[in-house]
This record gives C-alpha cells, sequence and structure tokens, in this order.
C-alpha cells in the first residue's frame, strides 16, 4: 500500500520536529532527512504552522490567482501512461485535434473573458510534425500577443527535439519566436528510476526533465515545477524529486512556483489506488513550502485539491490557487469533481473566507490592475482592451 495511509507517530514535541523548527526559523535549509521525517511521522497541525510561518513571512496575508484559460490542442498521444485517463488512440472516437481556426477561436474567448494567461498542453500526436505545434503557438500569439502563452510541458519539448532530430535548445528557440512565454510544469510526475517506469514507461525520465527546464531557463524563459504523488511512490521518492528540483532552482533560478498535484485514480490503469487524502494533500503542500526554500511560490491547484483543500492549503504554505482554469480536460478525464473553471467572484470568496487577500497576477507574478474592460500589469504602461 502506498505510503499515504500512514499515519504520523511524532507529537507536537517531538524533539526532532523542534529541531526542525529552529532550523526554519534561522533561516537554514533542511536535510533529506529532515523532509523524511517530516513526510513520514511529524505532526500534521504543527508541520502546517511552520509551513504558514515561512508562507506569511514571504508574502504576508495574500494569496495569488490569475485570469487564464486553458487549451488542450489535442489527446492523441504516442505514450500510454498508466496514469493518464485524457490520452486516446488516433481512432478512438473522443479522439481530436484542433485545427488553426479553433485554436484561434480558443484565444479570443481568452480575451473576452480578460485571461491575461493561456495554458497550453496535450498529448504526443504521432502523425502530427513540429510545424503542427509551432504553428498553434504562432496563431495564437498574432491572434492575441498580449496574452501571455505558457506552453508544452518538457515532456512534449523532448518529443518535438525527437521530431526535429534537433537539439532542445534549437526547439525551445523556434517556440520563442513564435510567442511562447513560458513552460508549464507538467511531465515531471516523479523522477526517481524505481517510479517512473511503472507509471509512464517510455516518457522523458526525470534527468531529461531537468535538462530541459535547464535550458529553458539559460534562454531566458521562466517555468513551474510539479509532482505527482498519491500512487505508487514512496516518502523517500517524493524527497528526491523536491531535492532534485531545488538543485536546479540553486543553479538557475529559473522556477516560479512548485505546485503538488494530487494523483486522481478514475478511469486509469491505476484505478484500484485510493485517490489521496486531504491530509495527504495537506502534508505535501506544507513539505514543499518547508523543503523549496528557493522557490517563490507553492501553489494549491484547486483543480485537482478540490476547493475546500485548496482553501485550507492556504494556511499551510500555499500562496497561489492557480485561476480560472476555462476548458481544463486532462485532471477532468481522470476523475476531478471540480467545476471546469471558476469566475473571479468565486476564487475571491475562496481566498477571502480563508481570511486572505486576493491578489491577480500575470504569469510571471506582476500585479495585474484592472479598469472597466481594461487591464494592465504594474510596470508596464499599456493598456489592452477585452
Amino acid at each position: 500500500m502506498v505510503s499515504q495511509q500512514q499515519q504520523a507517530t511524532a507529537r507536537p514535541d517531538d524533539p526532532r520536529f523542534l529541531q526542525i523548527a529552529r532550523k526554519v526559523r534561522q533561516g537554514e535549509r533542511l536535510s533529506l532527512e529532515d523532509g523524511l521525517f517530516l513526510d513520514r511521522e511529524a505532526d500534521l497541525m504543527s508541520m502546517g504552522r511552520l509551513a504558514n510561518e515561512v508562507r506569511e513571512k514571504r508574502h504576508g496575508n495574500i494569496t495569488f490567482y490569475n485570469t487564464n484559460i486553458h487549451l488542450n490542442p489535442t489527446n492523441v498521444c504516442v505514450y500510454r501512461c498508466r496514469f493518464c485517463a485524457f490520452r486516446a488512440d488516433l481512432r478512438d472516437e473522443k479522439a481530436y485535434a484542433f485545427t488553426d481556426d479553433q485554436a484561434r477561436e480558443r484565444i479570443l474567448e481568452a480575451r473576452s473573458r480578460g485571461a491575461t494567461e493561456i495554458h497550453v498542453v496535450g498529448g504526443l500526436h504521432h502523425q502530427k510534425k513540429f510545424d503542427w505545434y509551432v504553428n498553434l503557438i504562432r496563431v495564437l500569439h498574432e491572434a492575441c500577443p498580449e496574452i501571455h502563452i505558457k506552453a508544452w510541458t518538457a515532456v512534449e519539448i523532448a518529443w518535438f527535439s525527437f521530431l526535429t532530430k534537433k537539439p532542445v535548445d534549437w526547439v525551445l528557440s523556434e517556440m520563442k519566436a513564435a510567442g511562447l512565454g513560458s513552460l508549464p510544469g507538467g511531465g515531471a510526475e516523479i523522477f526517481h528510476d524505481e517510479v517512473r517506469p511503472q507509471i509512464c514507461e517510455h516518457k522523458a525520465d526525470g534527468e531529461n526533465w531537468i535538462r530541459i527546464h535547464r535550458a529553458a531557463h539559460q534562454l531566458g524563459l521562466r517555468s513551474n515545477a510539479t509532482m505527482l504523488y498519491g500512487h505508487v511512490e514512496r516518502a523517500e521518492h517524493r524527497l528526491d524529486h523536491l531535492l532534485r528540483l531545488r538543485s536546479l532552482q540553486d543553479e538557475t533560478g529559473g522556477f516560479q512556483t512548485f505546485i503538488p498535484l494530487a494523483f486522481h485514480p478514475d478511469n486509469t490503469k491505476l484505478a484500484h489506488i485510493p485517490k489521496p487524502t486531504a491530509r495527504m494533500d495537506l502534508r505535501m503542500v506544507a513539505l514543499a513550502r518547508l523543503m523549496l526554500d528557493n522557490f517563490d511560490h507553492i501553489k494549491a491547484y484547486w483543480i485537482m485539491l478540490g476547493e475546500e483543500t485548496a482553501q485550507v492549503a492556504q494556511s499551510f504554505g500555499a500562496d497561489d490557487l492557480d485561476g480560472t482554469v476555462v476548458h481544463e480536460l486532462i485532471y477532468h478525464d481522470a476523475g476531478a469533481k471540480t467545476p471546469e473553471g471558476l469566475t473571479v467572484s468565486k476564487l475571491h470568496r475562496l481566498i477571502q473566507e480563508a481570511g486572505r487577500v486576493p491578489v491577480e497576477r500575470d504569469t510571471l507574478y506582476r500585479r495585474v490592475v484592472r479598469e472597466g474592460a481594461k487591464w494592465s500589469v504594474e510596470g508596464e504602461l499599456k493598456m489592452i482592451g477585452a
């Protein structure tokens, strides 16, 4: 049985936890052994309070959100990851691939909703050339140049490199020239070689994921990072994952936020595994905030966690809820019961009911200022009409 079933055994006054708390308050970096104790044994409420101290020291009472829309351009995929309910074979009834007109329609919808970001990830369609993918970015950017395009996981970038027989740097440069603004953090799953072949065989491995994000950072592209937890992994695999991310952030400083992703088993080949509990969700948020001392932001992705757990997570280290997330398909296909999109007023309510102050941000964490149907970001003078 996976480690999410383990119960914390340490008391709130456990000497090991008190030592960890002292290190955190003195600005000392936590070790692998510290992290394993926090994951396996620490009292959850004490851990949450400590993570909240770090969160409030960095961000005060603010919780960030953004106004965004998703585009999953195809669900046809060459890979058959065991945890995925989104993919389809070419001849499946549910298989689809966006046309240029459909992509243009989606980003124009984003503009009409006041979105500052479009998030683009999908399947690896074996009959689509690299030009199809880069053209999609070009179409989106030319239709609405004011909307930031966050697109393509490291797994997709690795696939594009395979298709073109070109280095990753070339692929990223072509995408950036077409209008790519940043990379999402998906495809990381769990880096460890004991786990990755069990859940996503043949997919780009952990070292390649790290290498691609390093290359993106060196080209001036910011990115996010994720970890998929609550399936077949154990505490040592989660800590290995977090420490690899922390090491790359030390090197490049290019990560913006870390998003712990709860595994959703419905309609996957791992449907026999129970969904992570809310306790585990909160523990992963707090663990991330305490271990990733060089990450500015920890996100409670409400699509994955559910609205109530995401609210509570704002007191366990999370300072971001993501955004309106209209048209998200990947996690809903895997059984997510959350709405397919939230209004800004509903996001405000989720934040304010948790005792926090909502602040709209753009993808690069600049504050968004709205005046009626227009918006601008702090530090930029241009005004964009919806």
